[in-house]
């Protein structure tokens, strides 16, 4: 047995195997296998460095689609805000003013005239002519009275036609009133405000010419009281200065 040990030498790992081109070709493949059979490594820091960019990049996109959205909203508003108010009331307002100033055009006798009042007042309501004729002083009382008689009837008209212009300025308010509150937009608001001014007006007007033909009527009224008391002194002063007349006294009832 030792012998046998003593004959036995240790060989060299693979110094028996066979020398065979094919171990060759084996070596020459693993030495050239390619670089994406080999294993991929997992980078999480860049992983997500590019999930962080990528979270930003849509916020600036939504933040973008907003600024959009409001932009289209800004000109919306600015559109509705230039449109025009589609109800108009002018023609009524204007209509309504010229019947009153028509009616005020028709004043009889002396008109609402600077230059007539004065020709009226030297001729007809100054003091009674002491050279005129009595059939001239009655003639002259009597156009003093038709002048009053006609300022009166003239401001009976413009009181009929102020009072019919109401039921149409309150149609007109209440339509005015409801277009503003119902206004889409500063331009519409703005003029129901406007033709409300106007309607204001256009009532101011009214009452003007209402005033005016009053106080016209009442002042002809005591410039013809005034002028017949001044005729009155100069037909009593005539009738007190007749010749053939002798004062005395009257027995009245047979006494």
């Amino acid at each position: 047995m030792s012998r046998f040990f003593a004959g036995c030498r240790p060989r060299l790992l693979g110094a028996g195997w066979p020398r065979t081109p094919m171990l060759l070709t084996l070596v020459l493949t693993l030495a050239a296998w390619p670089a994406w059979a080999q294993w991929a490594v997992f980078d999480a820091a860049n992983f997500s460095q590019n999930v962080l960019t990528a979270a930003r990049e849509l916020e600036q996109i939504d933040n973008e689609i907003q600024s959009l959205t409001n932009e289209a909203q800004m000109l919306v508003n600015q559109a509705k805000n230039l449109e025009s108010l589609p109800l108009s009331t002018l023609s009524q307002l204007q209509s309504s003013t010229q019947q009153t100033q028509t009616l005020l055009a028709q004043a009889q006798g002396i008109a609402f005239n600077v230059q007539q009042i004065e020709t009226a007042y030297a001729s007809t309501y100054g003091s009674a002519s002491s050279t005129a004729s009595d059939a001239a002083l009655v003639a002259t009382a009597q156009t003093r009275w038709q002048t009053s008689v006609g300022s009166f009837e003239d401001s009976l008209k413009i009181q009929a036609g102020v009072v019919g212009n109401i039921p149409a300025n309150s149609s007109a308010m209440s339509a005015l009133v409801s277009a503003s509150q119902s206004a889409s937009g500063a331009l519409q608001a703005a003029q129901a405000g406007n033709q409300l001014l106007a309607l204001q007006s256009q009532q101011l007007s009214d009452l003007t010419a209402l005033v005016a033909a009053k106080s016209r009527a009442d002042a002809l009224e005591q410039a013809r009281n005034a002028a017949t008391e001044s005729q009155g002194q100069e037909q009593y002063r005539r009738f007190s200065i007749r010749k053939g007349y002798v004062p005395h006294d009257v027995s009245m009832f047979g006494e």
